[in-house]
This record gives C-alpha cells, sequence and structure tokens, in this order.
C-alpha cells in the first residue's frame, strides 16, 4: 500500500471519533504527557487502534493520540512518541507526524527530555530549540518520494521558527521558568553516550543531546508545516567531564520535576499562537 494511502486510512479512522480539526500538533516527550491530560473536551485514542500506527514501547510514554482545547485552539497531542531504538523504521516513527499534518494542523509544539551539554545548564532547565544537528544515522526521507506527500529534497535552514523562539524565551521569563536557548543534536541510542561522544558533540556545537525530534521536525517540514517550536527539558548533565552516570527512571523524575514550569509555557505558547 502506498503512504498516502496509509496517511489517509489513519486519518479518516481519527475522523470518526472526533469532528474537531486540529490547528497546532503536540509531541509530548518522555515524562512530559500530564499536558494532554488537562486538554478539554478531550478525545483520547489508544495508538495501538488507529490503523498503521506503530505502538510506543517505553516507559514514560502512555501511547495516546488525545484531540481537545488549550489556550483557544485544538490541539492533537501524542501522548508519548515512537523512537528509533524501538526498532521501527524512520517512516514508521514519523506516520503520526504525517497523519497530524493531513487532518490539518498549521504549527507543531515537539518536546523532549535531553542531556545537557552546555556547562552553563542545570538539571530542570527548559531549553528552547534553535537549531537541531542529525546523528541518528538515518533519515525518514530516504526511499522514494511521494509528490503528494511532500518535495524531493526539502530546506531545513531555519525550520525552528525564530519568532516562536523569541516568544517562548520571552514567556519564560514572565513565569519565572529557567529557559536557556540552543541546538539540539540527536542520536539513535538506546545506550547513553560515552564521554568522548559528548565532548565531541560539544565541539560540534550542540547544547543538549537526545534521542528523538529530529525524525518529526524533518517529516514536519517536508509535508509542509508553517512553524515549529521545540522544547528540550535539561533531565540530566552530560558533558563528558566527570563521572556523569545517568538512567531512564531519573530522567522521567526530572521531568516530571519540571512540569509546572513547562505546562505553564506550553498554554501560554498556546494562546499566543
Amino acid at each position: 500500500m502506498e503512504l498516502n494511502d496509509k496517511i489517509q486510512q489513519a486519518a479518516d479512522f481519527i475522523r470518526t471519533k472526533t469532528q474537531a480539526k486540529p490547528q497546532v500538533a503536540l509531541v509530548l516527550g518522555s515524562g512530559l504527557g500530564k499536558f494532554a491530560d488537562e486538554l478539554k473536551n478531550a478525545v483520547a485514542i489508544p495508538f495501538e487502534q488507529i490503523p498503521h500506527f506503530p505502538v510506543s514501547t517505553v516507559k514514560g510514554h502512555a501511547g495516546k493520540l488525545v484531540i481537545g482545547e488549550a489556550g483557544g485552539k485544538i490541539v492533537v497531542a501524542m501522548q508519548g512518541r515512537f523512537h528509533y531504538y524501538e526498532g521501527y523504521s524512520m517512516q514508521e516513527i514519523t506516520f503520526p507526524m504525517r497523519v497530524m499534518l493531513t487532518l490539518g494542523v498549521q504549527d507543531l509544539i515537539i518536546t523532549n527530555a535531553s542531556g545537557g551539554l552546555n556547562r552553563n545548564y542545570k538539571v530542570g532547565d527548559l531549553m528552547i530549540m534553535t537549531d537541531h544537528i542529525n546523528f541518528m544515522g538515518g533519515n525518514p526521507l530516504i526511499g522514494r518520494n511521494d509528490d503528494r506527500v511532500g518535495p524531493r529534497f526539502p530546506p531545513m535552514q531555519g525550520v525552528y521558527t525564530r519568532e516562536l523562539v523569541d516568544e517562548a524565551m520571552k514567556i519564560g521569563r514572565e513565569i519565572g521558568a529557567p529557559v536557556e536557548r540552543g541546538v539540539y543534536v540527536a542520536v539513535s541510542g538506546p545506550n547513553y553516550e560515552t564521554a568522548a561522544e559528548l565532548r565531541a558533540f560539544r565541539v560540534m556545537g550542540a547544547d543538549a543531546v537526545g534521542m528523538s525530534t529530529v525524525p518529526e521536525v524533518i517529516v514536519a517540514v517536508h509535508g509542509g508545516i508553517k512553524r515549529i517550536l521545540g522544547i528540550s527539558c535539561i533531565t540530566d548533565m552530560a558533558t563528558g567531564e566527570s563521572h556523569e552516570n545517568v538512567n531512564h527512571e531519573e530522567v522521567i523524575a526530572a521531568a516530571a520535576s519540571a512540569q509546572p514550569y513547562f505546562l505553564k509555557l506550553i498554554q501560554r505558547m498556546l494562546e499566543r499562537l
């Protein structure tokens, strides 16, 4: 079956569950899924019910598509996401993004949990993404291109909307959130990085490292998204300069502790989109 046909089947199924027409797509990373629980007039659809959707296998990812209202906008939120390291292909992990684009979203707010490479960061900071480096060893656009879905060679400069970055920083300061701005580097995982890798990423110009987000952003650009805001929650420090051991439980806990600021920031951003 052609990719476009699969996308249409999934979108048609979702439309049988709700008549709402989402304007904003929201992807919620590890430990950050609570925002979806607070959407008004919400309809929640388990991933496994949606045709051609993968199923999330990672702790901290609920595995639901939630459509509801927040900040005066209709939002479609991924409560949980899929990762390359789970064994899915790049095309599979980005399939939900294609479906949300087909549902009519114009803007994307995408979040993740990450390790802080920048020495000036601390655990609990929210890094507003200004750019990314794809170090995952793959790309969701590899293969035959379907021109109905997007162009063969989409440009990737300036994909994180400057105005949204500036607005997020302004709002963060207004609510007293520990906000920074910086570059995110994506790796495949699932192992955490060696000290030498972390030092190399810093030399490359990265401020935080994680295992997601970049494939979805590439596909969103490919599919014609208008504006993108990326928010990375710094859940551990990963400068490569000391024995900074980390585990997934600590990542979830750190993300949960940052939720109050995170929820306020997302709510205010939705109001101002």
